[in-house]
């Protein structure tokens, strides 16, 4: 006879706590808890104890390691955020707004796998055979591999996994499937929680990969909770504007390998294409004869990316002046705009500032501030900066430059593209790379006045 509890999750943070209270004591959020009645039975409980019933402590040293090799995936840029590769057993989750390209990306990820590997199993729970056959179609995108499967009862897609022993296996999405033995509806906390430990039980007992789809909140989190992002191995976001044609896949966690790395690839009618240089596509369409453009050099992992900030300043007669940013992140601006009425003396209390980062990306490293700074600077004063010229540094409160890390990867890609100058903090060390200028500054107001210098 199944046994049921009643118990209050945290939409937010995944918490459960016994009694219903107005605010989560783990992360604090009101009118968080929902109520769960959880069945158990006495089956499962049973099936995970003869599962683990042979393993033994192993020691360290003993632990056999010879063998391990990665798979191959579709496109260097998604094996660039893996890690180099798709690690067998191993549990991806893939995140990401309405639109924004998951299943058209792991489509060609199942079809890659199924042509170069072997067998690939797409398991749809929101969309039958023929639309998935439709989008590979439109993709131009097939192989006598890759097989098909619409279901949405999580038993009955374990049961078909152990059956037919695919290489890998796609779950579109972790959300809609179901375990029979829970009472809580599809995409609640419980049954999402479960089957995903179901899933990376088989994943590690098989020794097959698994790809996760997982909806996202309003607030951009993978809904779930977060506890979702516990159970798998590997977490990757997909950014971007749906309008705009670049996406970002960008690893969050990786158990495999580092977190920062991000790939870039660009929509088109035949899906995800990767980018395999996105500076020069980012600052293909730059305007550099117009005031408040500049280019920053960002670090994304161990990728140096240029990119065009564009920055726009208008008087307004309003009391509370609007500062409005897209892919930068807003308090930044807040203190860039105080540092530059108070440091460098540009009132800026009258004027609305808009920021934007073109292509779509969001950056929140501190190396971007000298050329938002810079960017406010120039369209105020309606200067124009040299085409030629990229900037790299920190602001502090006090409207010092701070140096940041690995600045000779950012100048050496920054001569490659043909930039000749470059305009770096004083305290930074670093040998020149050839064909750039090095241009040493101590302050964010001796920038600006080398900008009052130059002619209109």
């Amino acid at each position: 006879m199944a046994k049921t509890r009643t118990i209050f999750v945290c939409q937010q943070c995944g918490a459960q706590q016994t009694r219903w209270m107005g605010k989560c004591p783990d992360c604090a959020t009101w009118d968080s808890l929902v109520e769960q009645v959880e069945a158990r039975t006495g089956a499962r409980g049973t099936a995970r104890e003869s599962g683990s019933a042979g393993a033994r402590p192993v020691r360290l040293r003993d632990v056999p390691t010879g063998g391990f090799q990665r798979l191959p995936v579709y496109a260097e840029e998604l094996a660039r955020v893996l890690g180099g590769g798709l690690v067998p057993g191993s549990v991806v989750l893939i995140g990401g707004d309405p639109g924004v390209g998951k299943s058209t990306l792991l489509t060609q990820v199942a079809a890659h796998f199924a042509s170069k590997v072997g067998a690939a199993l797409y398991v749809s729970a929101e969309e039958s055979a023929q639309q998935i056959k439709l989008r590979a179609e439109r993709l131009e995108l097939g192989g006598d591999e890759l097989f098909v499967y619409s279901e949405t009862s999580l038993d009955t897609i374990l049961a078909q996994i152990r059956q037919s022993r695919p290489g890998m296996v796609i779950v579109d999405s972790i959300q809609t499937v179901y375990l029979e033995e829970l009472s809580g509806a599809a995409g609640s906390v419980s049954q999402v929680r479960e089957g995903a430990l179901r899933l990376m039980q088989l994943a590690k007992e098989l020794g097959v990969p698994i790809f996760l789809v997982g909806h996202v909140t309003k607030e951009g989190a993978i809904a779930g909770p977060r506890v979702l992002e516990h159970i798998v191995d590997v977490v990757l976001y997909l950014e971007g504007d749906r309008f705009h044609q670049y996406r970002l896949l960008r690893g969050v966690k990786n158990r495999f390998g580092s977190t920062n790395e991000v790939g870039v690839f660009e929509m088109s009618g035949d899906g995800l294409r990767e980018v395999p240089n996105p500076s020069q596509v980012f600052l293909a369409e730059r305007n550099a004869g117009s005031s408040g453009s500049t280019v920053a050099v960002m670090l994304e992992g161990t990728r140096p990316l240029l990119i065009e900030v564009q920055a726009l300043t208008s008087t307004t007669g309003s009391a509370q002046p609007r500062r409005t940013t897209n892919g930068f992140d807003l308090n930044r601006l807040l203190m860039l705009a105080a540092v530059l009425t108070k440091r460098v003396g540009i009132p800026l209390f009258n004027q609305d500032i808009y920021v934007n980062i073109v292509g779509g990306l969001r950056i929140g490293e501190p190396a971007a501030d000298l050329a938002v700074a810079l960017a406010i600077a120039s369209s105020y004063r309606n200067r124009r900066i040299e085409p030629d010229l990229v900037l790299v540094g920190e602001i502090g409160l006090s409207g010092e430059l701070r140096s940041v890390s690995q600045l000779d990867r950012r100048l050496v890609e920054a001569a490659k593209l043909g930039f000749t100058r470059a305009i770096v903090p004083s305290t930074a060390q670093i040998s020149p790379p050839a064909g750039i200028t090095i241009e040493s500054a101590r302050s964010l107001a001796e920038v600006v006045d080398q900008l009052a210098q130059k002619g209109p």
